[in-house]
């Protein structure tokens, strides 16, 4: 490992954590003091929701383990080689061991379509608070 991975490895997870936690604090307070009628507050929501749809999404990619055969075999289903993962597929997430069972969460699939409903709607909060505060302004002058 040399030092920039070894630097990364220490700072990133940290640094993250920083985010998430300042996106949280950002996002109460801002709706308890209704910071929400700003633009720039949107901001904070939105990397929450994408923060939450990585961990979702990688709950969902990795649930299969390295061998979908051998997770099948130990969660007691029986695999079908007829139903094998393809490799190219991002959404919707899937690992069948055979036509009934799934190894992906029932829940990550819709959360992800959730996920991305939100962070539209994180989009749209955004203009409408911008749209808003620009009415206001021509209104003050």
């Amino acid at each position: 490992m040399n030092v920039v991975s070894a630097l990364a490895a220490v700072v990133l997870p940290p640094l993250l954590l920083a985010l998430v936690a300042l996106s949280v604090w950002k996002t109460a307070r801002g709706l308890l003091t209704r910071q929400w009628r700003q633009p720039r507050w949107w901001v904070f929501p939105a990397v929450l929701l994408v923060v939450a749809g990585c961990v979702t999404w990688f709950i969902g990619m990795f649930s299969s383990g390295f061998d979908v055969r051998e997770t099948c075999g130990e969660r007691g289903f029986d695999y079908d080689e007829a139903h094998r993962p393809e490799p190219s597929q991002g959404f919707p997430l899937h690992y069948w061991c055979n036509a009934e069972n799934d190894l992906v969460p029932a829940f990550v699939n819709p959360s992800l379509i959730a996920i991305a409903v939100a962070l539209l709607g994180c989009s749209a909060g955004a203009a409408a608070a911008a749209v808003a505060g620009r009415k206001q302004r021509e209104e003050q002058d």
